[in-house]
């Protein structure tokens, strides 16, 4: 117990230190997080209407950041395969931090889909015993389990690692290492049912499609590492962090991978639509064509169909690969890419025409756009706070961790 005690008092005093920098960024993020929560509470009060969705545009710009957000949480995969599965030792120095990044975009998933839910008090319905959750049946249910999961795995594994760190101990490889290795199935999980809950949808023949879940799984694996990438670096230039150049290449290079196959499934998607023309090509239509002078999504699908194919092209060349200009440059256009993509460039198109035929524009509202930076900023807020503590252990000689 005076471990704990200890423990804590060690968080709290490392979150009360920092320079003129990190009071800064601090106050930076409670501002939004305040602008979010007044903006959220008069969309409490008022309703919906306050945002641009409708009844026919059901989903917007928040299920658009929860779909992004969770291939972002699940990229922690990339560092553990190769850290844990192949033991190679300059990424398993960093794997900590992927799992820091995993947990704050996991709690940014929480918030977005609470705050799509026009009654937040609904969500009991789906909690088991308190609630009706309908599972197995439900796939609502699955995502709500396997999120959790998640969630609970990569936190239990950063507080056991950091408890260890700083009461002096080492941690034990019959404890972490399962709980690591246990991670990746559920990181392939937590995209997989997210991207079932879009295709399990027969009257949405924009979603119903089983490459989806690929889909979703190969653009998670590029634009999640893309984050990695800038935060490595950025901790690296504040904090002293001795994050190794050969991490930094290696995870680029199994960016160049995931990238490639990201393409290849979306041409096949777009191939079959095209070349079948049916009825249906019409919502495919709607990502790269306006469609009856209303849609907009190509504004923003063209160029991020090309600033995919950049950033493919500098991860697929070693040189540029290795370059570090070349390199993030590559990392903000594949963001810019599979955010696109997995955002508005997925939600809308599904959902233009509505079921009746009928075509409606949407584009996010002031509201939506403060509650979104809100939710970000809580995000980017649990991120600092757990890189506090996350920054002494990763600087501090490692000794062979106990079996």
């Amino acid at each position: 117990m005076g471990n704990i005690l200890q423990f804590l008092k060690t968080c709290f005093s490392l979150w009360l230190k920092g320079g003129r920098y990190y009071w800064t960024w601090m106050v930076f993020l409670v501002v939004l997080i305040i602008s979010g929560l007044i903006a959220y509470v008069d969309q409490l009060s008022q309703g919906l209407m306050v945002t641009n969705m409708t009844d026919s545009i059901c989903w917007g710009f928040y299920i658009g950041n929860f779909t992004f957000l969770v291939g972002v949480a699940a990229a922690a995969v990339m560092l553990v395969i190769p850290a844990y599965i192949y033991q190679w030792e300059p990424i398993k120095e960093v794997v900590l931090l992927g799992e820091l990044l995993a947990v704050s975009a996991l709690v940014m998933c929480t918030l977005f889909v609470s705050v799509d839910i026009g009654r937040p008090d609904r969500v009991l319905h789906l909690l088991p015993f308190i609630g009706t959750p309908n599972f197995p049946l439900s796939l609502l249910a699955w995502d709500i389990l396997v999120l959790n999961f998640y969630f609970f795995l990569n936190l239990v594994i950063v507080i056991y690692i950091l408890y260890c760190g700083h009461t002096g101990r080492h941690y034990k490889q019959w404890i972490l290492v399962p709980l690591v290795l246990l991670s990746i199935p559920a990181a392939i999980s937590i995209h997989t049912v997210t991207a079932f809950l879009y295709n399990g949808m027969a009257a949405r023949p924009f979603w119903n499609a089983s490459i989806l879940a690929p889909r979703f799984l190969a653009s998670a694996f590029c634009s999640g590492p893309a984050v990695l990438l800038i935060l490595f670096q950025i901790l690296r230039k504040m904090t002293g962090l001795k994050i190794r150049d050969a991490a930094l290449a290696k995870v680029a290079e199994l960016m160049a991978y995931a990238m490639f196959i990201n393409l290849f499934l979306l041409g096949a998607e777009m191939f079959k639509e095209y070349y079948s023309n049916t009825e249906h090509l019409i919502y495919t239509h709607v990502l790269f064509f306006s469609v009856a002078g209303k849609t907009q999504v190509h504004y923003f699908m063209w160029p991020a169909l090309i600033a995919s194919l950049v950033a493919f092209l500098l991860f697929l060349i070693p040189r540029t690969r290795h370059n570090i200009y070349t390199m993030n440059l590559g990392c903000l256009l594949i963001f810019f890419g599979v955010y696109t993509e997995k955002g508005m460039g997925l939600v809308i198109p599904g959902l233009t025409p509505d079921t009746l035929g009928e075509i409606y524009v949407y584009s996010p509202s002031l509201t939506e756009y403060r509650v979104a930076a809100g939710v970000f900023s809580v995000g980017f807020l649990v991120f600092t706070l757990l890189v506090k503590l996350a920054i002494p252990y990763l600087n501090q000689p490692h000794e062979s961790p106990s079996h």
